[in-house]
Formats: structure tokens, C-alpha cells, sequence
């Protein structure tokens, strides 16, 4: 008896057809708000393009494709976005499908000859992803610029880069800048290769097994400006790894930047000093009249990892999917993907505006380098050169130099002295120094250190001007590739527009 009344109880509460309370608030209320904001114009284009597609195969009749185009040209799109989650129709889907029977009688339901939902909705996903993915990539390059030009403003800013967090070797911000640009560039490329996994059409995969019905997937892929075709039908409804790609490489563009954000948080505090943000990337202490807090860059970390979360619960509600149509991959998931996407959008943003507006302490940052024991390499290698022996020779001079400062209560390498190094020479190597006292002395300057790394890579002022040069120019091609894949679509979306408007004025 008690069992018979809860779920009389339950039944009040959740309704007796479908869909019940819990499942419309958990499932298909969110979804439809999705929907409605992502999916009403893609929906419509496909609309278009199938039934163009349906009349040039003669699977429809120019008579009904002039009645189902006028219904198409009658939908109200604006209305759809605002209305609420209707139970009486399933989904968005099915609404507009309603609709378009209900302005153009039963003839509209021809619309859905050798189509199904699965092939379509995997369409609309394509389309919708492709687009944020061209927006990411267009944030991308544009705080790739803003870093090119900083980075040209500080060829000549020295500092010591670091090794597990310790001093290493005096090099430029350039230097550190430009590696940050070369992994945007590698970013960008990866995302290059997820578009293209992305930008294929599933239409005429159908539900599982194409049609029989002699459609012309080619004539799809075309009106729908897919740059190809899922050949195997089975794959073009169960294939997820263009999601898994594309959160895949939004992952690691959010990891790459991350570690970025964390070094530029570091420098920030006083006791690095390295650069001071402006005023609207900086926040005061409510107690503490002193403090410039860094919030930008400490969101920018946090949002960063928001991202990786998101794109981390993508590939997880994939992870042991079956390989086939199922709603794991679809609009319980869509959202996270397109939410990290966005996020990381503004994150870039925020990011490349911090950087142009900072204010580095170009001498601060050299003072420290030159209060260091950053320049011994190069004095090992300056000594390789001028008294002809090993490096591990000159290693061991050098070595022991460090020592005797050290033990001295130095901290500098410019305390040393050509004296000090004489006598150790000539305790390791039986020789006095050949080396000038003048070329000594300039073996220690961090300067010389950065002026002589002339190899491809290095942070030489001229060879950085040049790695620099070639990043900018390198730019133009990557905002062509960004110009052709947004004019391809927006030129596929206007003879959509255009075939639309010819069964309104044809007769």
C-alpha cells in the first residue's frame, strides 16, 4: 500500500506523459534554451539548402518548393528565441517543423525526405562549432599581434630567464615573448587542424544508413560551405572525436597560456618587480592603502583553469560512449565546449590589453641581472676561446671563482676580479689568463652575454628583431586562412539567403 501511494504521489508530481516534470526541467528545458540561442539560424539554413538540394534532385516539385520556401521566409526567428520550453513539441527541432506544416500544410513535411535529426543536429553542431572556433582563432592572433609588438618595444630589456625557478642565464623579455608567440602560432595551427576535422557535413548520413533516395550529399556540403564530406554514414551520426579535437586543443591552448599567466604573476609582486600593470588591471586593498593587487592576471590564471575543467568534462562524457547516435555527445555536452571557448575568447582579450599597457622596469630587471651569477656560462665560454682549452677546463675555473666570491659573502659575479681568476687558472691549468683585463671584464657584463647569442633562436638584439619580423609578417598568412574560411561561409550564407528569396518571387 505504501508503495502504490508514493507513486501516486510521484505521478502527481512529475505528470503521467511525457515529458515528466524532472526530466522537461533537467533535460529539455536547458537544451531548448541552448537551442534557441545557438541553433535558429543554422536550422533554417539547413532547411534551405535541403530543400534546394530536394528540388534540383526532382525529389520535390518546384510547385512545393515554392510553398515550403514561402514558409520558411514566414518563420518568425525572433519570436523562437524568446519563447519558452513548449511540452507539447519535443524540442526546438520539432516546433519549427509544427510551424512550417502549419504555414504551408502537410506539403512542408516533404522538407524531411532522406533526413533525419541525427544528421542534422550533427550538421548544427558542425556549424555552430566552426564559427566559435574562427572567433577563438581570431582572439588568438590578435593578442598574438598585441605580444609582437610589445615584445619589439624590449629586444634590448634584460633580465634573467630561469631554470626549476632559479637564476640561469641573463636573456631579454623579447626572448621570453617571442616563446609565448611561437606557441600561440602552434596553438593556432592546432586549431587550423581541429576546423578541419570540424567543417565536414554530415548531411545525408540520414539516421544511420543514408536514403534510398538519390539525394546529392555533394550539392550539401557546397550550400552549407563544408569543406568536405563524412563519407561513412555510421560515422557522420556517432563520430565524436571532432568534439574531443577541438577540446582537446582549447585544453592545451588554456595550459600553454596558463603557465604565462602564473610566471607574469610572480613577476608582478615587489620583491620581482619586473613590471607594474596600469591602473585598470589592478585592484586596491579595502585595508591596506599600499596594495596594487593583480587581479586581471590572477582571473586570467583562474579562468584558465575553468577552461581546462570545462574541456576536460567534454572528453569525459565521451569517454566510454558507445559508438553510435547517443545523447552524451550532444546537447548535454555541446555547452561546455562552446562555454570554454568563449571564455578563453575573453580571457585573451583581457590578457593582450594588460600586456600593451604595462610598464616594464627595464632597469630594475638589469640590475638584478648584473647583481648575479647569471653570466658565468659566458665567461666559461669567453675563456674556451681566449686561453685554448676544454670546456670543462674553463668550467672548473669558473666554478671555483664562484666559490671564492660566495665564501667571500658575494653575491655578484661583477665582484669578481681578472687577479682572483688568474690564481685559479693557474691552480687548475698550471697557466696565467691570456685573456685582456678589458675583455674579462666585459665577459661579466649580461649585455655582452645577450649581444654575442646571435645563433637562430637567441636573444641577440638583432636576431630577436628578425624572429620578430618574421612572426609579424608570418601574421598576414594566418589572418588570410582566417579572411578565406569566414568568406567562404558568409558567402554560403548569402546565396542561402538568395535562394530563399527566389521562391518568394518566382512564379
Amino acid at each position: 500500500m505504501f508503495f502504490q501511494n508514493y507513486r501516486k504521489h510521484i505521478n502527481e508530481i512529475e505528470g503521467v506523459q511525457f515529458p515528466s516534470n524532472s526530466y522537461r526541467q533537467m533535460v529539455l528545458q536547458p537544451a531548448y534554451d541552448e537551442a534557441k540561442r545557438h541553433f535558429l539560424t543554422s536550422m533554417v539554413q539547413i532547411h534551405i539548402a535541403h530543400l534546394k538540394m530536394l528540388e534540383e534532385q526532382q525529389l520535390v516539385s518546384p510547385e512545393d518548393a515554392k510553398v515550403i520556401g514561402k514558409a520558411l521566409n514566414s518563420l518568425d526567428l525572433e519570436y523562437y528565441k524568446t519563447r519558452d520550453y513548449n511540452p507539447q513539441f519535443e524540442d526546438l527541432f520539432f516546433r519549427i517543423e509544427n510551424k512550417l506544416i502549419e504555414l504551408g500544410g502537410d506539403v512542408a513535411g516533404n522538407l524531411h525526405i532522406a533526413r533525419s535529426r541525427n544528421d542534422m543536429g550533427i550538421a548544427i553542431y558542425r556549424m555552430t562549432l566552426r564559427k566559435k572556433m574562427l572567433s577563438l582563432m581570431q582572439e588568438l592572433l590578435s593578442l598574438r599581434s598585441s605580444l609582437i609588438a610589445f615584445a619589439e618595444e624590449h629586444v634590448e630589456t634584460i633580465m634573467i630567464g630561469y631554470t626549476h625557478t632559479q637564476q640561469a642565464q641573463p636573456t631579454t623579455f623579447a626572448h621570453y615573448l617571442k616563446a609565448v608567440i611561437d606557441q600561440l602560432t602552434r596553438d593556432f595551427k592546432r586549431m587550423q587542424h581541429a576546423y578541419g576535422t570540424i567543417n565536414k557535413s554530415s548531411m545525408g548520413a540520414a539516421a544511420l544508413t543514408t536514403t534510398g533516395f538519390p539525394i546529392s550529399r555533394e550539392r550539401m556540403q557546397e550550400l552549407l560551405a563544408f569543406d568536405g564530406i563524412i563519407e561513412n554514414a555510421w560515422d557522420a551520426v556517432a563520430g565524436a572525436d571532432y568534439i574531443a579535437e577541438a577540446a582537446s586543443v582549447v585544453q592545451l591552448a588554456a595550459l600553454n597560456l596558463g603557465r604565462t599567466s602564473q610566471d607574469f604573476l610572480l613577476w608582478a609582486t615587489q620583491e620581482f618587480n619586473a613590471f607594474r600593470l596600469a591602473s585598470p588591471y589592478v585592484q586596491i586593498s579595502s585595508i591596506m592603502p599600499q596594495k596594487r593587487n593583480p587581479v586581471s592576471i590572477e582571473h586570467t590564471r583562474s579562468l584558465l583553469s575553468s577552461v581546462v575543467g570545462d574541456t576536460g568534462t567534454v572528453l569525459q562524457m565521451i569517454h566510454n560512449t558507445p559508438f553510435g547516435d547517443i545523447v552524451d555527445t550532444e546537447d548535454d555536452m555541446q555547452p561546455f565546449l562552446w562555454r570554454s571557448m568563449d571564455r578563453l575568447i575573453g580571457i585573451y582579450k583581457l590578457f593582450g590589453s594588460l600586456v600593451i599597457t604595462m610598464n616594464v622596469n627595464k632597469d630594475n630587471l638589469l640590475l638584478r641581472a648584473k647583481n648575479s651569477f647569471a653570466n658565468v656560462t659566458e665567461l666559461a665560454d669567453t675563456l674556451v676561446r681566449s686561453e685554448n682549452i676544454s670546456f670543462r677546463q674553463s668550467h672548473s675555473i669558473v666554478s671555483r671563482c664562484v666559490r671564492v666570491l660566495v665564501e667571500a659573502g658575494e653575491e655578484s659575479l661583477a665582484n669578481l676580479t681578472w687577479e682572483v681568476a688568474n690564481t685559479v687558472s693557474i691552480e687548475i691549468t698550471g697557466k696565467p689568463l691570456q685573456i685582456s683585463q678589458d675583455n674579462f671584464y666585459n665577459a661579466l657584463k649580461p649585455e655582452y652575454f645577450v649581444e654575442v647569442r646571435k645563433v637562430l633562436g637567441g636573444p641577440a638584439p638583432d636576431t630577436m628583431r628578425e624572429s620578430l619580423k618574421a612572426a609579424a609578417e608570418n601574421s598576414v598568412v594566418l589572418e588570410q586562412w582566417l579572411e578565406e574560411k569566414n568568406k567562404a561561409i558568409a558567402e554560403a550564407e548569402q546565396q542561402l539567403t538568395t535562394i530563399l528569396q527566389g521562391w518568394q518571387t518566382h512564379e
